[in-house]
């Protein structure tokens, strides 16, 4: 599992003050947001904002920012999951073959019976077979179909905020709105 540049995991939360806290929480809901923005939402200076920022991205906290796409505006209308059960000696070459595939937007190592979980973007369901038949040389695949996505990807809350396990994230962003 990647961590991000010079994070080790485990709970490194203990550097996270309150205001990087509320830095992360604005990115996650924006992160197109303009630091003077940003300074205005956290109390914070520009300046001050930038370098909070620059020291989280320094730290391997914030490791990117990206686009948010939806595959189906690109003519991608089905999804699906793809899980990989190697072959004897096979290991590595799934994940070769997984990077080389453009239509395959994650592929994670898990544990358990199946030693990878991925998922793809097709615009129909003919192209499925062939996809597939490139995993065939190498081991076994059980797919599922993506029917509906109720929790879309989302970044873990920051640490140390959550009141127990059970509270609901929108519960905690607004404690903190109100706190503010």
């Amino acid at each position: 599992m990647k961590n991000g540049p010079n994070r080790p995991s485990g709970d490194d939360s203990a550097g996270l003050d309150t205001i990087d806290r509320q830095i992360i929480s604005e990115l996650v809901a924006d992160g197109r947001v303009p630091l003077a923005e940003l300074g205005r939402r956290i109390s914070l200076s520009p300046p001050a904002t930038a370098e909070r920022v620059r020291r989280l991205e320094q730290a391997g906290v914030i490791t990117g920012y990206r686009a948010v796409i939806d595959p189906r505006a690109l003519g991608y209308s089905l999804s699906a999951i793809v899980r990989v059960k190697p072959s004897a000696g096979q290991l590595r070459k799934i994940a070769e073959l997984a990077a080389e595939i453009p239509q395959i937007s994650e592929c994670h190592r898990i544990t358990g019976e199946d030693c990878f979980y991925i998922k793809l973007h097709l615009r129909s369901i003919e192209e499925l077979p062939e996809l597939l038949d490139q995993f065939l040389l190498y081991g076994q695949t059980t797919t599922s179909i993506i029917n509906e996505s109720p929790i879309p990807d989302r970044p873990p809350p920051p640490a140390r905020e959550q009141a127990s396990a059970t509270t609901r994230p929108d519960q905690g962003r607004k404690r903190a709105v109100q706190a503010t």
